[in-house]
């Protein structure tokens, strides 16, 4: 049984994965930032883009999993396993950059107040989060996980692990700074076999992957399967349509 991140298993779907990141990066205004932050830079294909944005900026790369810390280093990345919980941005950080991270971390309200109030005047912060626990790829998950097989073994993530746009426009906006929140619905179009249960194995499933054995493990996606593909039903071509919701904050500082 394996609690880790798989590097290699979350960049199967890289292009899909790397449009959100790109459309947050567009919205940063700092120009030339001294230090730029990506944390929870994964396997840091999208930190080693950085450089070309700002190349006279220090690149600061942070993760929680020593696997995708070592598969950025692999890239020539500069990174280092911190946690983001225990994390703070040096005096001279300009950007801080965090792409599909904060829903992994269920105090993340109570620490972008505390990023925002560390940061300097003209400093941005910039995250993305996905905001699909709502729809069925997430949802047939925690209905299987109510089964009498599966019940009390695997703790559900629910659609509370992140806050509507509103929410975070009105957190971030009481500390007093310019704030722009906004929403995407990202339509995926997937192939092969179990498209979405191949994209949701590398992300969503991670905790239930941590908690069953391996046979347990194959006999859920097993049971997982036919859910998804009944949600998510290939069309007479082979593709899939996979619909993802994705929520969007920047915020400066005074």
């Amino acid at each position: 049984m394996s609690t880790l991140w798989n590097p290699a298993a979350y960049l199967t779907f890289d292009d899909h994965r790397a449009r959100p990141f790109h459309d947050l990066l567009h919205r940063i205004s700092v120009r030339a930032p001294r230090r730029v932050v990506d944390l929870g830079c994964g396997p840091g294909t999208r930190t080693a883009e950085l450089p070309a944005r700002w190349p006279h900026a220090v690149i600061e790369a942070v993760d929680s999993s020593a696997e995708m810390v070592a598969a950025a280093r692999a890239r020539g990345v500069d990174a280092h396993r911190v946690d983001v919980v225990d994390w703070l941005p040096a005096p001279d950080t300009d950007v801080v950059l965090s792409n599909a991270v904060l829903h992994w971390v269920p105090q993340h309200r109570e620490l972008l107040p505390r990023w925002l109030a560390a940061l300097p005047s003209g400093a941005e912060l910039a995250f993305q989060v996905p905001g699909n626990f709502g729809a069925p790829s997430h949802t047939e998950v925690r209905a299987l996980l109510a089964e009498p097989r599966w019940v009390g073994r695997v703790t559900p993530r629910g659609e509370e692990v992140v806050a509507s746009p509103a929410e975070y426009a009105a957190l971030l906006a009481a500390t007093g700074g310019a704030v722009d929140v906004w929403e995407s619905t990202y339509q995926h179009r997937l192939t092969g076999p179990d498209p979405v249960l191949e994209w949701i194995g590398s992300t969503a499933l991670r905790p239930v992957r941590a908690a069953l054995g391996d046979d347990d493990y194959r006999a859920f996606r097993a049971e997982l399967g036919p859910r998804l593909r009944a949600a998510y039903p290939a069309r007479p071509d082979g593709t899939t349509w996979f619909p993802f919701r994705r929520i969007f904050a920047v915020a400066r500082v005074r």
